[in-house]
């Protein structure tokens, strides 16, 4: 999962971070609200994390700003406050789940799989069908106009952001910011040099090409086209 760790405590935050990329997830860290807010304009998540008390905004009022916003990503509370009254603040707020202080890390990873599963049994696990491509996240199986694609995982997970996006353009700090997160080493020349592995994949073979260059912008997955550059 693509994880946002929401918490002001340097400490308690490094250890989260570090629990969960030791664990597998990609994982990124914002100290406070303000951080929290650039995350969310500049990259998609599988799950926040947020603390009930932090500088500026609270992690209650960053919950109803993402539910007012139709963000459904998965929200995971984290408080000392264990009073009822504050429980179910948090969970009619938004919330899909709340942990109180302190907490077992085993519980805390416990409690993300969970969540996992229950995104994935309430049917979020979507299948993207665009311009003749489809995309199965869950198997990570792709194909165009029925002819499979054998995509590494990485370009596979650069076409998904594009299927999530299809006629965006989006930048390339936006593409290295969601699909490497917080990659050490990771430049926006990767960004390029996947998509040039990217399009011998999926439109060398076709006539229409679909990933088109938006000069000075970015990139963006278009539903027809004729060539690689738009004007």
């Amino acid at each position: 999962m693509h994880i946002l760790v929401v918490e002001d405590d340097a400490k308690l935050g490094y250890m989260i971070q570090y629990k969960l990329i030791s664990a597998g997830h990609r994982t990124e860290w914002a100290r406070n609200s303000e951080e929290a807010e650039q995350f969310f304009s500049t990259a998609e998540f599988d799950l926040y994390i947020l603390d009930w008390m932090l500088p500026g905004k609270t992690g209650l009022e960053l919950c109803r700003q993402r539910r007012v916003l139709n963000d459904n990503t998965a929200i995971l509370m984290l408080t000392a406050r264990g009073e009822i009254e504050d429980r179910v603040s948090g969970l009619l707020t938004g919330a899909d789940d709340y942990m109180i202080k302190p907490f077992a890390f085993e519980e805390l990873l416990a409690r993300i799989t969970s969540l996992d599963r229950r995104k994935q049994t309430r049917g979020y696990t979507l299948k993207y069908a665009v311009s003749g491509l489809r995309l199965s996240p869950d198997t990570q199986e792709a194909e165009r106009e029925g002819v499979p694609l054998t995509l590494t995982k990485r370009e596979f997970q650069l076409l998904e952001f594009f299927a999530r996006h299809p006629n965006v353009v989006l930048s390339r700090e936006r593409i290295l910011n969601s699909v490497w997160g917080s990659e050490a080493n990771v430049t926006l020349n990767a960004v390029d040099a996947v998509i040039k592995l990217l399009r011998k994949k999926v439109d060398d073979p076709f006539p229409v090409k679909l990933i088109r260059s938006v000069h000075g912008r970015g990139y963006r997955l278009a539903d027809n086209g004729v060539d690689h550059d738009d004007t």
